[in-house]
């Protein structure tokens, strides 16, 4: 990480493409800040690291390499069209970072299950961060149906306790014809196939899991957006698929007040901090 901030000035990871996000405190605002901020505010950066000048002076001390939330000492630059937000009270500021650094998943997942009537909701990856705020958020927005799919047992259990799903099933998104039999049988085909597992080759699943007029949201960053659209046309599928770029107007007030008030969101966000 330290050799990529040196040699990009942001935390562009080279294997991903993605970069995450900080929180830090606000040490200085621009005169003409269309930002809102103040000096002193502890706030959270809603847009992505690939894109946000970083410079780290404490070589990462505190950092074991094993935790996804890195801790250190630093400084960065946000422009006039940077996002930002300041990082609730009453919410742990682990917590909250984990909340925000996927908020766009679950405001582009109300708003695309706003736009059918009723639809079956898949969430591919639903035990995750960005899937079970999706999930939640589908059936705030009216979904009839909500089915996550999770790729091994242990998964399943947790996202049934959670009680986010009417039907939590197990099945490899790589595997086309596995994953729409998986959704059929629990009763699909989906309306709207949300994809939110970073695994590559998910792309063919996606679609075929998904009706006829229905729509795929993909929010993992290991899609092939080639494979999706020569898939989608070799199956003669007729499917609008949407890329989720992460922002929607009042994605983080949506993200955050899921966790407050859905008992399962937090639970399962919190074991995986944990």
């Amino acid at each position: 990480m330290l050799d990529i901030v040196a040699a990009r000035g942001k935390m562009q990871n080279p294997v991903t493409g993605s970069g995450g996000m900080l929180v830090g405190v606000v040490e200085e605002v621009g005169p003409d800040s269309p930002l809102g901020l103040r000096v002193g505010q502890r706030v959270a950066t809603l847009v992505s690291l690939t894109l946000t000048p970083l410079v780290v002076t404490d070589g990462l001390a505190r950092w074991d390499g094993r935790s996804e939330q890195v801790p250190c000492e630093g400084y960065a630059v946000l422009f006039g069209r940077s996002i930002a937000a300041v990082l609730p009270d009453d919410l742990p500021t682990a917590l909250s970072l984990a909340v925000m650094d996927v908020c766009g998943a679950p405001a582009l997942t109300s708003r695309v299950v706003r736009q059918h009537d009723a639809p079956v909701v898949a969430v591919v990856g639903g035990a995750g961060k960005s899937g079970s705020l999706s999930l939640a958020a589908a059936r705030r927005a009216g979904a009839r149906r909500t089915i996550g799919v999770v790729p091994v047992d242990a998964e399943a259990r947790r996202l049934r306790a959670a009680g986010l799903a009417d039907e939590v099933v197990v099945a490899d998104a790589r595997d086309p014809v596995g994953l729409r039999d998986a959704v059929a049988a629990a009763g699909g085909p989906a309306d709207v196939t949300v994809v939110c597992v970073d695994v590559p080759g998910c792309e063919g699943g996606a679609v075929l899991a998904t009706a006829d007029g229905g729509t795929v949201v993909f929010f993992s960053m290991a899609t092939s957006f080639p494979a999706a659209a020569l898939g989608a046309e070799g199956l003669a599928a007729d499917v609008t698929m949407l890329v989720g770029n992460g922002y929607v107007p009042g994605h983080s007030d949506l993200a955050l007040d899921l966790v407050r008030t859905e008992p399962g969101v937090r639970r399962l966000l919190e074991e995986r901090l944990s």
